[in-house]
């Protein structure tokens, strides 16, 4: 029988290239931009994808001021965080956090969406998310990327 065998190739980390990719988050959703940034993130639109490497790419986020919610989130959605101290619980709303810390809306997310292990707390180390259009990475010559 002639046929021809082919092998499974699974990346490692010698062979993974991390690209660097920078998206605009002016008006942009931040359920529909946190997920394909954790699409990315994770390597799945690669074809070299291997679920226990880190074979994702590197992403900045500009403009996370200007990122919107659907509906009336803004004014209704809230974030819980806990000390961990009884009676610790925190709450606070969307537009309350968009005004203090503008880039943890997309962090938060984004980490929602990532696995919970050490793999993917390495993965959200390639998340780079700046309030202003200006960044620190054009040594690394990011491609642009439009959602």
């Amino acid at each position: 029988m002639d046929s021809q065998s082919y092998k499974t190739i699974s990346a490692n980390k010698n062979t993974v290239v991390h690209d660097w990719y920078i998206i605009d988050a002016t008006n942009l959703p931040v359920g529909r931009l946190a997920s394909k940034i954790a699409l990315m993130l994770k390597g799945k639109h690669k074809p070299s994808y291997t679920p226990h490497v880190d074979t994702g790419d590197n992403i900045i986020v500009i403009n996370a001021e200007k990122v919107r919610f659907t509906g009336n989130k803004m004014a209704d959605k809230t974030y819980l965080r806990y000390s961990g101290y009884t009676g610790g619980q925190k709450s606070a709303r969307a537009e309350e956090i968009m005004e203090k810390h503008p880039t943890r809306i997309i962090e938060m997310a984004v980490k929602g969406m990532l696995p919970k292990n050490t793999l993917g707390r390495a993965m959200f180390r390639k998340l780079f998310v700046y309030a202003g259009s200006e960044h620190k990475h054009s040594a690394q010559k990011p491609k642009q990327l439009t959602l």
